[in-house]
């Protein structure tokens, strides 16, 4: 049988994918389901995406850096538009199926810790909340000895300058998060004043930096409004939790040398 759009796409198995578990089932719990997957097939298109900026940053390749990164935003984009759809969703609508949900928990995707960790949040709590899943731990292990976006773009930048990374951050252990350096601020600051096309590159990575601040903010404010105060499913802290992730750098140096300009 030749193939066909169905087939390529495997259709079938996608939509079969959508198993409310409320009796009835309620009506919007079809529509939490089908935001929830969407957003973890767009996070394997990041997980995807970052891992070739990586590459073109070790190569690099300025020009397919900034289509990459220009993608990547767009993608960041259509994942904070989706919290409109999932904001139609009342408190009572979600109340009417939340207690079926069980232990589960968006604090539970696997591949929403290896984005955290590809970006550069790392540490021993990445790998805590799997600790019942050693696919996952071993899984996550391997991603968080691999340098970060940060790490490669600090390290492309010193590239570009012709000189070497600081010894600090060219020894610094991968499996803990990026300390704030003066050096990188310097780095950083002689790229805006040297170099216009990394600078365009620097630019874009501020971007970045500010929509997965913004998708955090949306991800609160979409809580709050869901379920108020109260805890998350699985026992998680829900918006309490969630608002100490706010307006936290992953990039750092790229805000704290604006203030040396």
């Amino acid at each position: 049988m030749s193939l066909t759009y169905s087939s390529y796409l495997k259709i079938d198995q996608l939509l079969d994918a959508q198993q409310p578990v409320s009796p009835g089932p309620e009506h919007d719990e079809m529509l939490f389901i089908i935001i929830h997957q969407v957003y973890e097939l767009w996070f394997k298109s990041m997980i995807h995406e970052l891992e070739y900026l990586r590459q073109n940053f070790d190569s690099n390749d300025v020009p397919t850096s900034y289509a990459t990164l220009k993608r990547i935003l767009t993608i960041l984009k259509v994942q904070v538009q989706q919290i409109d759809v999932l904001e139609t969703m009342t408190p009572l609508s979600f109340k009417s199926f939340r207690s079926r949900l069980e232990s589960s928990s968006g604090f539970q995707s696997l591949q929403f810790r290896e984005l955290e960790i590809v970006l550069g949040k790392r540490g021993p709590q990445a790998l805590n909340i799997h600790h019942h899943n050693p696919a996952a731990v071993e899984k996550l292990s391997e991603r968080i000895k691999q340098p970060s976006i940060y790490d490669a773009f600090i390290a492309f930048l010193s590239r570009r300058r012709g000189g070497e990374l600081p010894k600090e951050i060219a020894a610094r252990d991968l499996t803990q998060s990026w300390q704030e350096s003066k050096d990188v601020e310097s780095i950083i600051i002689e790229t805006y004043r040297s170099d216009p096309e990394a600078t365009q590159l620097c630019e874009r990575m501020v971007d970045l930096d500010e929509g997965l601040q913004e998708w955090r903010y949306r991800h609160v404010k979409m809580v709050e409004r869901t379920i108020g105060t109260k805890p998350g499913t699985g026992g998680s802290m829900g918006a309490e939790y969630l608002r100490t992730t706010l307006f936290i750098s992953l990039f750092p140096e790229l805000w704290s040398a604006r203030t040396q300009f």
